[in-house]
């Protein structure tokens, strides 16, 4: 992975194991996918100071009569949603296809910037709803 290393409450249920998530105040089955998105939270909180509760995970919205689910958004004092945040497994490769989801969910949130992570690498981006493309930063942006 290639976040700081931090410190999770663990728990064992028979053969699942579970984390407990800070912003759903709950244990979620540890999926190699959960175990991205509970660090880039962590990441989030932790290291670019955004407050827990601004952060929002999980969520459903719908397109095109199709229901999806975000990773992870922070949003603005204002109610805005500053960081779209799209998690992968480590051993799924970002490729193509993880951008154009990250661009359909961006049609509906319209997020000011985005991240896509497999937790080994990060990608930070604008999108440019006018010409439907990505601008991809070489850092994470200040939000």
């Amino acid at each position: 992975m290639n976040f700081p290393n931090y410190e999770f409450r663990l728990k064992k249920d028979g053969q699942k194991r579970f984390i407990f998530d800070l912003i759903r105040k709950k244990y979620i089955e540890l999926t190699s996918e959960e175990w991205v998105r509970q660090n880039c939270v962590r990441f989030l909180i932790e290291e670019k100071k955004i407050s827990r509760f601004s952060i929002a995970i999980e969520k459903e919205i719908e397109f095109n009569g199709l229901k999806k689910r975000f990773d992870i958004v922070s949003y603005s004092s204002e109610g805005n949603i500053n960081l779209l945040v799209e998690c992968k497994a480590p051993n799924i490769k970002i490729n193509q296809k993880t951008f154009d989801q990250i661009l359909i969910y961006n049609k509906i949130l319209k997020s000011k910037y985005q991240m896509v992570t497999n937790g080994i690498n990060h990608y930070y981006c604008k999108i440019n709803e006018d010409r439907n493309n990505i601008k991809f930063l070489a850092n994470f942006p200040l939000i």
